[in-house]
């Protein structure tokens, strides 16, 4: 095998053409094997791992001298390419999730704790999001705790717990903050650290439910125009109506089927990543459509089981929830709506605010919804004002003395 940077970009830049990436792609990994060429001449142009990760780690500009996130990016992702060739012969041009890139800790002990952790989650049939928040905040913990000095679990105390979930409030919303607690209370659970718990019992860190403004009928009006007129793509039709109507979750609609669509019956069957029940929900004909014109005519050809794929190359399943994100706001942005922003949490409240005010009983919106508890719709009531009106007792008469 040749593994000088000229042999080694030539099938890099093959394989990329042959994936169906743009070209305006292909030019800026061009430009990086280019600078990893010429960082290549004090080795005789050959490409090696310890070159990559050199490559890798030039992320300051020389035009400002500060950090480029470009540069980042572009580097990381050519030595990516590099390295899998080096290893494996082929090019691996599959997409990596961001918690995917999170470095474990370095102790024997941490790593064999996160490991039999990652392991117990799994064995449970956790779904594989909550496997990456609760296993993502366990390792930052460890990791915690390393740059604190400890290397050993046994000399972890209730206040690196309290120390930890501070250093959280830098990157996550003090709303958040119950998300964290409770996502990191299940890994001490698993450890059977009581006075671990106890502690983390101190943050006190509650659920706040804020009440989700519901969306003007004229909004609604000009999001299902812009998607029945074609304005933007049927892909982003398809998730934005399924959105908007059913109040599905972003996970349940990034990983819908070509399968789990029932073309006759007109209707999609799921078992809901969340909680693990099934579903069937009726499709109006204008979904039903606009998936079938994706499905036929826009869909790249991909042996991917999932409906929704990448625009671009590689065409595989949509990587995450923030993908659904930006495609509901550029649906809305399209359809001239500028100063709200939504996601599939505010259409979810959306959608069940307007089968409360439509008088469907609690029972059944929580199974539309496909909550693991019904009490988990109560906080939806919250939206239904005129209801909420008339169990105001009035204020009695002031006397007149």
């Amino acid at each position: 095998m040749d593994t000088t940077v000229t042999a080694i970009g030539d099938v890099v830049v093959a394989a990329l053409e042959d994936a169906g990436y743009m070209q305006s792609t292909i030019g800026q990994y061009c430009k990086s094997i280019k600078c990893l060429g010429v960082l290549a001449k004090k080795q005789d142009g050959v490409y090696t791992s310890k070159l990559g990760a050199e490559f890798a780690s030039m992320t300051t500009s020389p035009r400002t001298g500060r950090y480029s996130a470009q540069r980042h990016t572009d580097y990381s992702r050519v030595v990516l390419l590099f390295d899998s060739y080096v290893l494996t012969g082929t090019v691996d041009l599959s997409t990596r999730l961001r918690g995917q890139q999170r470095e474990g800790p370095n102790s024997p002990e941490f790593s064999g704790l996160l490991s039999a952790w990652s392991h117990d989650m799994e064995q449970r049939g956790l779904a594989r999001s909550t496997q990456n928040c609760f296993g993502g905040l366990a390792c930052d913990y460890l990791n915690f705790l390393e740059a604190c000095g400890i290397s050993s679990w046994d000399d972890a105390d209730g206040s690196s717990v309290l120390a930890f979930l501070q250093s959280l409030r830098s990157r996550w919303a003090d709303s958040s903050m119950w998300s964290a607690v409770a996502s990191f209370r299940a890994f001490l659970k698993f450890t059977s650290r009581t006075d671990l718990l106890n502690a983390l019992a101190l943050a006190r860190a509650r659920r706040h439910h804020e009440i989700v403004a519901l969306l003007d009928s004229e909004v609604e009006r000009k999001v299902v125009d812009t998607c029945r007129q074609g304005l933007v793509s049927s892909r982003d039709s398809a998730i934005a109506l399924l959105s908007l109507i059913t109040g599905l979750r972003a996970c349940d609609i990034r990983s819908l089927r070509l399968a789990d669509i029932d073309w006759r019956g007109g209707t999609i069957g799921i078992v809901r990543q969340k909680t693990g029940n099934p579903l069937t929900v009726p499709l109006p004909p204008l979904v039903l459509a606009k998936l079938a014109h994706y499905v036929l005519d826009e869909r790249p050809v991909s042996a991917e089981e999932e409906v929704f794929l990448r625009l671009k190359a590689p065409h595989v399943a949509l990587d995450d929830h923030a993908t659904i994100y930006l495609i509901l706001n550029k649906v809305f942005r399209t359809s001239g709506v500028e100063d709200v922003k939504v996601g599939t949490r505010a259409l979810r409240y959306n959608a069940a605010t307007k089968l409360l005010r439509a008088g469907t009983a609690l029972p059944t919106i929580s199974a539309i919804l496909g909550h693991a508890h019904s009490d988990s719709t109560n906080v939806y009531l919250s939206a239904d004002t005129e209801r909420l009106l008339s169990c105001v007792l009035p204020l009695p008469e002031r006397e007149i003395i």
